[in-house]
């Protein structure tokens, strides 16, 4: 009987198979979901079947044969993420199918051609990679973007670290994080990036003001720090990342992990911890350098080509000691200070950081949302607020030790939207809009007289930029942006100081009421500030040239405006004037690279007119309560910068490589006709790297840097009466002259293992200063001091998991 019905279902089944209509057709075009484009060459299958076809010149392709029912194709092409795709075959049926052809939305970049999407097409930039910034992962961002040419760093110390684009700093280097523009107390020489190097994938450094959606007052340049791009597809991964050092007793520890879906959801988690104490010169102890620092961002959200999300927080606290002879008791000891080779104060090593110190904490959140369109473009929403915490410690005693002598309190809220038109492959327009609410309040818990007064500031900025590749040789690049700044204040001045700068002529109707010896103002400003850009860039053979104007304005910020007082952590007092207009700055560059064979380089020269700007010089020392400190006055110039910045390579050999850069930049006050403070020397860097992948993928390489002596200074030393032996004596105070010329050799070796079943171990050791070489940088606030940095042994492992 059971034989019997299964004849029976055969031969009904057989019947039923034959009865089917099998004779529809599919037709179908594959397109690129972004622009429209056809993609050729796609390959479309259905699925539990044989049956493959690719689509033709046009994107069309055809499937002939099919029964009627639900089939589903699988669709993929080089630069696309595959596509599964469900069809309901009725009949003879055509359909269009959209690829998300833009990977690099998607953390896969499979760009032919291009090594990474560039900020500015045609303005000079340099980008680092994740495997030169592993090599900081104890140092700061500062030190990392060293390895730049045309970037140097301005120090207060050794862990205050600044980055200097082509003689620019502070205020007019734009910090981008995770997209969102650092506030953090900027303004400040002596205020470092609030910003975990570890936290970065990679970091694009332009140099002047070209790229325009960032802001048009980044007059030196903007400091880009990207994350790591999360792939689209199921996976778990990380690295930690341990580092030990010599010089400064200490070392860090660093690591990350990240999930991802298929879905597109994601998520990473990130923390930095790092501990160390006294540093050491050639010759001694820099008592109280220490530094202590702890991190952690948390990351999540939704990756889909057409819509998705991002949210990003951070948390960073940092102290820092601030070098115990940088604050000195009476003028007496200070003029010996500053004329002395040696430090006044010298102690054993230890790991406590005392007062002159700081500790800053920053919180930055962020939420991000974007939608593409069809055939049209992306838009991006995003919405940040952070919030910086800065002390800054003195000596003191009494009820007040232990309190600090500056309290800032910074929060800003900033939404930004644009739109970029990118669909169309001749030409890119992007356009797009930002507000941003500050508010400064600096404690008077403190009881000390306050550096910069409460303020508030509201920015507004529009701004509109587009490419047009005009051939396959020749590309356009324009800009232009507008941005509103309102700044309302609230300050007390010292009546002397007041009548001093004539501000009773001319800013008497800012007063509100007269208190003791002192007035108490509510100072407004409006700023309206235009920036625009434009360039061309020329490919021909292996070679490219770019060149770029950058029209940029700035206003002053707070410190330039209302700094009065001591500034304990840079151990000068500070000096503004509310009288300062805006700068503006006339930048003309040139980039022309050869990027492909043996021997490449890039010449970039650069030329920078800047009407009113801004510098802040040394004028005397005064004594306060507090100590005796150099007195530092801002003051209004017209400058002429010009320069060059070179890099090279080049290949000797299938394992040995050489690297060279350098930079040189020439300032000048045209006003005064006098030489700018705090110009970058030139420096020359060469660098021979062996590498055998067969060894571990061993890589060798020696390092030497010379920075020459910076000839072209202003000449701001003074006589100063000094009391000795009861009687009063004229003495050369010696505060500008700059420090010799110096060379530095490294030294860099790592390898890598595998002892895992899945992953890695890399090995790394460094020397920097191999030949331990006693020297002073002219670009260190404390170079009056005491000597940089001696011989530093450090021991690296990266796990990767």
């Amino acid at each position: 009987m059971k034989t019997f019905w299964t004849v029976i279902f055969l031969i009904t089944l057989s019947f039923w198979v034959q009865s089917q209509n099998c004779s529809y057709t599919l037709k179908g075009k594959v397109v690129d979901f972004h622009n429209g484009d056809p993609l050729i060459y796609a390959t479309i299958q259905v699925i539990d079947s044989e049956i493959e076809v690719y689509s033709d010149f046009d994107g069309n392709f055809e499937i002939n044969n099919l029964c009627k029912g639900k089939i589903e194709l699988k669709i993929t092409h080089p630069d696309c993420q595959d596509l599964v795709y469900p069809i309901l075959i009725e009949g003879d049926t055509f359909e269009k199918i959209k690829l998300e052809h833009h990977l690099e939305d998607l953390g896969e970049i499979l760009i032919t051609g291009k090594k990474r999407l560039q900020k500015s097409k045609t303005g000079q930039e340099e980008t680092l990679k994740s495997k030169t910034l592993e090599k900081y992962s104890s140092s700061s961002i500062g030190d990392a973007l060293k390895e730049l040419s045309g970037v140097s760093t301005l120090n207060t110390g050794n862990s205050v670290v600044k980055p200097v684009i082509q003689g620019l700093h502070s205020s007019r280097v734009l910090m981008m994080n995770h997209g969102v523009r650092m506030q953090d107390q900027e303004w400040g020489a002596e205020h470092a990036p609030n910003i975990d190097l570890n936290s970065a994938e990679s970091i694009t450094v332009v140099k002047g003001a070209s790229a325009l959606q960032y802001g048009g007052d980044a007059i030196g340049g903007a400091v880009i720090v990207e994350p790591e791009k999360i792939p689209v597809k199921d996976s778990l991964f990380g690295k930690t990342i341990l580092s030990g050092s010599t010089n400064g007793r200490g070392g860090s520890v660093t690591t990350s992990l990240t999930k991802s879906y298929e879905s597109g959801w994601y998520g990473n988690v990130q923390g930095t911890f790092k501990k160390f104490g006294d540093y050491k010169a050639p010759d001694y102890v820099l008592s109280n350098s220490g530094n202590e620092e702890k991190d952690v961002s948390l990351r999540f959200g939704l990756n889909k080509f057409s819509s998705g999300f991002d949210v990003f927080y951070s948390y960073y606290n940092t102290e820092i000691g601030i070098l115990r002879s940088s604050h000195i008791g009476n003028v007496n000891d200070l003029i010996r200070a500053i004329n002395s080779r040696e430090p006044q104060v010298v102690k054993d090593f230890t790991y406590n950081i005392n007062p002159p110190k700081q500790d800053v904490e920053h919180h930055l959140a962020r939420v991000k949302y974007y939608k593409r369109f069809e055939e049209l473009g992306k838009l991006n929403i995003q919405y940040d607020y952070q919030l910086n915490n800065r002390l800054e410690y003195d000596f003191r005693r009494g009820d007040d030790k232990g309190r600090p002598s500056v309290d800032l309190e910074l929060q800003t809220h900033t939404l930004s939207t644009n739109f970029k038109f990118d669909a169309k492959n001749e030409y890119q327009f992007n356009v797009g809009l930002n507000g941003n609410y500050q508010v400064n309040f600096p404690d008077p818990a403190t009881e000390v007289k306050r550096l910069i007064p409460d303020y508030e500031q509201y920015k507004f900025g529009v701004f509109a930029t587009g490419e047009y590749k005009i051939n396959n040789d020749w590309l356009a690049e324009a800009g232009l942006r507008y941005d509103y700044t309102r700044l309302n204040a609230e300050k007390f001045y010292f009546k002397t100081r007041w009548e001093e700068l004539n501000y009773n002529e001319d800013f008497s109707d800012i007063v509100v009421y007269e208190e003791g010896n002192q007035l108490f103002t509510k100072p407004e400003f409006n700023f309206n500030n235009f920036s625009a850009t434009g360039g061309l860039r020329y490919t021909f053979n292996q070679f490219s040239l770019n060149g770029n104007y950058a029209l940029a304005s700035r206003a002053p910020n707070p410190s330039e405006l209302f700094a009065d007082g001591l500034h304990h952590s840079a151990a000068v007092i500070e000096l503004g004037d509310i009288r300062f207009n805006s700068e503006t700055s006339h930048k003309f560059s040139l980039n022309f690279s050869k990027d492909e064979g043996n021997f490449n380089f890039t010449i970039s020269p650069f030329y920078n007119y800047i009407e009113d700007f801004l510098l802040m010089e040394p004028s005397g020392v005064d004594e306060t309560i507090r100590g005796a400190f150099p007195i530092w006055k801002y003051k209004q110039v017209n400058a002429r910068m010009f320069g060059v910045d070179l890099n090279w390579n080049y290949r000797i050999s299938s394992n040995f490589n050489y690297f060279g850069k350098f930079a040189y930049v020439n300032g000048r006050d045209t006003k005064n006709n006098s030489a700018l403070i705090n110009m970058p020397p030139a420096n020359l860097s060469n660098s021979i790297r062996f590498q055998q992948t067969d060894w571990h993928n061993l890589q060798l390489s020696i390092t030497g840097d010379f920075v020459a002596r910076q000839k072209n200074y202003p000449d701001n030393n003074f006589y100063y009466d000094v009391l000795e032996n009861g009687e009063y004596q004229s003495t050369l105070v010696d505060i500008s002259t700059p420090p010799d010329q110096y060379f530095l050799l490294g030294f860099d070796a790592s390898t890598t293992f595998h002892p895992f079943k899945k992953g890695s171990m890399e090995v790394s050791f460094y020397i920097n200063n191999l030949l331990n070489t006693s020297y002073r940088d002219y670009l260190n606030r404390l170079r009056y001091y005491a000597d940089n940095l001696g011989r530093n042994f450090m021991l690296q492992l990266k796990f990767n998991y």
